[in-house]
């Protein structure tokens, strides 16, 4: 008979009344940690040092608003009648691909004012883009949502991952695919092939398509375990938009490829 531990508690800490909770303060650590390699990287590009922390400052909350829209879009048949949960973020309910539609549009606007090329910016960023996925992802972990179907204790064995993820994973009665942790998993190997893609000095604007295929692919795969899916007419909405996004980044390599006479590279100034 396996020992059952108590599911970690989804508050970090309190401040009097106010209760921090662990899926903040990850998706916290997820932001500054993308926000250090992003930094880096950008200054050694040639970009002010204020630049990134100029576009965060209208990215982040617009991603965040973006996320929850996109989720409360999705669910709108229980949000209608409940209102007052609408902007209750803390307890989930945040969907990345409306935060990466609102930083795609925030980010066009932003370099376009700025007089910087949009493309080189999001191949600085894609990295870090995909750290961010990869720590935030956790946020779903402590909160024991988004996970796959049901499967054995043995089964979560046999995949040689910690005790602690294994009991986390024992929800209502049952144990769940870690689905949160094959996308952190598959976001992390992205994370490693895009910074070696960097010394490879491929045509501006291919980093952040080559992340746009990358995480569609694998996001097309795992959303087919989860339980949670948003849906449309009958459909998952992560695995639509997924493959848009993949049919999307080819047509723009292939099309920059051939229409587009000595174009620039990812360290070309």
């Amino acid at each position: 008979m396996y020992s059952i531990l108590a599911s970690i508690d989804p508050v970090a800490f309190s401040l009097g009344p106010i209760s921090v909770r662990w899926y903040g303060v990850i998706i916290a650590a997820g932001i500054l940690l993308a926000f250090f390699v992003g930094q880096r990287e950008m200054v050694k590009r040639g970009l002010h040092p204020e630049f990134l922390t100029d576009l965060l400052i209208w990215a982040v909350p617009l991603a965040i608003v973006g996320a929850r829209i996109y989720y409360v879009i999705f669910q709108w048949d229980h949000y209608k009648d409940n209102p007052g949960e609408i902007i209750q973020i803390w307890n989930g309910g945040i969907a990345i691909h409306g935060a990466l539609i609102a930083s795609v549009i925030v980010a066009y606007i932003f370099t376009k004012r700025r007089n910087t090329s949009f493309l080189k910016v999001a191949d600085i960023l894609a990295p870090s883009i995909l750290i961010g996925q990869a720590v935030g992802r956790w946020g779903n972990f402590i909160n024991q949502e988004a996970h796959g179907g049901e499967v054995s204790r043995t089964f979560l064995e046999n995949l040689y991952i910690p005790d602690w993820i294994i009991n986390q994973m024992y929800i209502d009665g049952a144990y769940y695919h870690p689905t949160f942790l094959y996308e952190s998993m598959w976001s992390l190997v992205g994370i490693i092939i895009l910074l070696l893609l960097r010394r490879v000095n491929l045509v501006r604007g291919e980093m952040f398509f080559f992340y746009m295929i990358w995480y569609s692919v694998g996001r097309f795969f795992i959303e087919d375990m989860r339980t949670d899916s948003l849906v449309a007419n009958g459909l998952r909405a992560a695995q639509i938009v997924s493959v848009i996004a993949i049919v999307l980044a080819v047509a723009l390599i292939i099309y920059r490829r051939v229409a587009i006479k000595n174009p620039p590279h990812y360290k070309d100034e």
